[in-house]
């Protein structure tokens, strides 16, 4: 979230964030919220003076009468600073509320617009020419036998699935391949929990909650399954005070991803490409605010090491504002050919890398203490999908499908796969 002691000072460009976004937030409700909780602090400090000052007279020699004026006055005195303290409770609630409302500041150079608008920066490697006509996903992992949907909407729902076959082994495979890629980097891996408290998924603004949800909760807990492991990695830093010697910090985190893809329909919605739960590997970072732009470059040069590796055709895009979460500063997200979309192919995102700055450390108090003034700073954080195990196998298996109705593996995959080449049966 922001800093409330900005709102008023920098109230026009919050307010444009907020249109570019295309997003309703009361920012002008949130000054007058901010204002009040002030107000209310400073009567507040005022009568724990007053109280204060009246305790000392009392440990003066009083007579009766005195006494039990001085004990009423007393009396008078903290039901006033309850029923402040009471009001102040409230007017911090709301402000929480409307600061939720309000989404993060964005790039200069951030394409104004929607999902369409984005400004697509370079494309890496050229579609190939099939001497067939190219089948998509669903058909190949059907004549290979590689995923069982319809068990997987028997036993869970719609958008629930079974791996079977070549396809598990190559689902950890990527993962294996991803991790191996990012611990080069210099991040340290980790396995997730798949479920968080509310309050660090609600840090980490991953909002809003009621119909539009993404989120799964468990019932009569306080636990959500996470969409991502960026959930579980940032919360792992909630109110931490690291050294600015730590910093950054690199960490590539293996989870299950829950997602109720509320809305989602069209053809995306086919197959692996949008499901409900999926294997992903995530990078995130926290460092110095300096260094986070330099930081968003590094974590996209290694999304596309793996592209290339995998030989992957793909473009890299500048997400618009009004296709922005919460949270991000400035989203690239990796779009990779897939030959299987419609009848001449298309692309379809397959990561994302994300600056966050210090939007999401605010409400965790992720922060780092300055080594020559000691001050203490909130951090900045960033995530990037190293690999996310339903819609990169959709790429990797349509790109790489053969005449004979097999798919072959990359080189750089075949060392964790063990096997060059899926079939044909």
């Amino acid at each position: 979230m922001l800093d409330a002691r900005i709102l008023a000072e920098r109230r026009d460009e919050i307010v444009e964030s907020c249109r570019r976004r295309r997003v309703t937030a009361d920012v002008d409700g949130a000054i007058a919220a901010r204002e009040q909780v002030a107000a209310l602090q400073t009567e507040l400090q005022q009568l724990n003076r007053t109280r204060k000052e009246h305790q000392s007279a009392g440990k003066m020699k009083l007579a009766d009468k005195e006494r039990e004026a001085h004990v009423s006055e007393g009396r008078r005195i903290k039901d006033e600073v309850g029923a402040v303290e009471a009001q102040l409770d409230e007017a911090e609630t709301t402000l929480q509320a409307r600061l939720a409302e309000i989404p993060n500041f964005i790039h200069p150079d951030v394409p104004i617009g929607g999902e369409e608008d984005f400004r697509e920066i370079r494309r890496v490697g050229s579609p190939r020419d099939f001497d067939f006509d190219p089948v998509d996903h669903l058909v190949i992992c059907d004549r290979l036998d590689l995923v069982d949907f319809e068990g997987g909407a028997r036993v869970t729902g719609q958008k629930f699935y079974f791996l079977k076959n070549e396809m598990v082994l190559l689902d950890l495979a990527l993962q294996r391949f991803a991790l191996n890629i990012a611990i080069e980097a210099g991040f340290v891996p980790h396995t997730t929990p798949d479920l968080a408290r509310r309050t660090i998924v609600d840090a980490m603004a991953f909002s809003p909650r009621g119909e539009e949800t993404q989120i799964y909760s468990v019932e009569g807990t306080d636990l959500d399954l996470v969409g991502t492991a960026e959930i579980t990695l940032g919360g792992l830093y909630a109110d931490a005070l690291l050294q600015e010697t730590d910093l950054p910090l690199k960490l590539v985190g293996i989870s299950h991803c829950f997602r109720t893809e509320a809305g989602a329909h069209g053809r995306e919605s086919k197959g692996l490409y949008r499901v409900h739960q999926f294997t992903k590997v995530e990078m995130f970072v926290l460092c110095r605010p300096e260094d986070s732009e330099a930081m968003h470059e590094q974590i996209l040069k290694i999304e596309e090491r793996i592209l290339q590796a995998l030989e992957i055709p793909y473009r890299v895009i500048d997400v618009a504002s009004g296709d922005l979460g919460a949270p991000a500063y400035r989203k690239y997200d990796i779009e990779a050919w897939m030959p299987g979309r419609g009848e001449a192919g298309d692309f379809g995102e397959v990561t994302s890398a994300s600056n966050c700055t210090d939007f999401q450390a605010r409400r965790l108090k992720a922060r780092f203490r300055r080594a020559v003034t000691k001050k203490n700073e909130l951090v900045h954080t960033l995530n990037g999908t190293a690999v996310a195990l339903s819609r990169t196998p959709v790429a990797l298996l349509e790109n790489h499908q053969q005449a004979d109705g097999s798919v072959t593996i990359p080189k750089a995959l075949q060392p964790n796969t063990g096997f060059d080449r899926i079939g044909p049966r």
